[in-house]
C-alpha cells in the first residue's frame, strides 16, 4: 500500500507526483490502494495527484483505491464530482 505525504497542495504538487507516480508503478498487485491518512494539509491539487496516479494505474490495467481520505477531501472530491473514481464503493 502506498502511503500520501502530510501535504499535497498547489505548491508542491508537482513535486510528489513523480514519486507517487513511480511507486504505484512498482506495486505489483491487480489493486494499488493509497493510504491518505497522513495527509494533514491539502487542497484541490490532492484531488489532481490522485486522479493522475489512478490514471496510471488503468493504463497498466490495474484498479485504483484511495483510503482514508480526511472528511473534506471526500467533500472535495464529491465537490468536484470524482469520488467514485478514487474511492472503493464496497462497504
Amino acid at each position: 500500500m502506498l502511503t500520501l505525504p502530510a501535504e499535497i497542495t498547489y505548491a508542491c504538487a508537482a513535486k510528489c507526483l513523480p514519486a507517487l507516480v513511480a511507486a504505484v508503478q512498482k506495486e505489483t498487485g491487480a489493486v494499488v490502494r493509497v493510504d491518505a491518512t497522513p495527509l494533514q494539509r491539502f487542497d484541490s491539487s490532492a484531488l489532481s495527484v490522485l486522479l493522475a496516479l489512478r490514471r496510471v494505474c488503468v493504463r497498466a490495467g490495474k484498479r485504483f483505491i484511495a483510503e482514508n481520505l480526511a472528511p473534506h477531501l471526500q467533500e472535495l472530491a464529491a465537490l468536484y464530482g470524482v469520488s467514485a473514481l478514487l474511492l472503493d464503493p464496497a462497504p
